[in-house]
């Protein structure tokens, strides 16, 4: 497989972790057993996004892009289209915690719907 697609598909999975992380709640609406897979999800991602760590699939992406041959973040569809999501350009400090508290507060509403829900009769 060339590491090109390798490196794709890593852009691939970590776009749609941070759409299940975002969103998955609403799909816990549905399916409440989904969120024993969910609720740690969301702690990963928002220890990562408040601790200004670095994802394990971002190295590993960049690594299958060197394979490649590539430098950049230039090039196919998925690489154009989803990479402005995942890095957005003028990310500060700041606005990275934003976005780590506004996906906890998200999650907790959503989960209050959830919990809500369970108690009615």
């Amino acid at each position: 497989m060339p590491y090109g697609l390798l490196a794709d598909l890593v852009l691939a999975v970590h776009f749609a972790f941070i759409v299940f992380v975002s969103l998955g709640g609403l799909a816990v609406l549905r399916w409440p057993r989904l969120a024993w897979l969910h609720l740690p999800c969301v702690v990963w991602g928002v220890v990562v996004e408040v601790m200004g760590w670095v994802c394990p699939l971002t190295p590993l992406e960049n690594h299958f892009l060197r394979l490649a041959g590539e430098q950049g973040y230039e090039g196919d569809f998925l690489q154009h289209y989803l990479l402005a999501a995942i890095y957005p350009e003028g990310l500060t400090r700041g606005t990275q915690i934003g976005l780590g508290l506004g996906l906890l507060v998200l999650n907790a509403l959503i989960y209050a719907r959830v919990l809500s829900r369970r108690r009615r009769p």
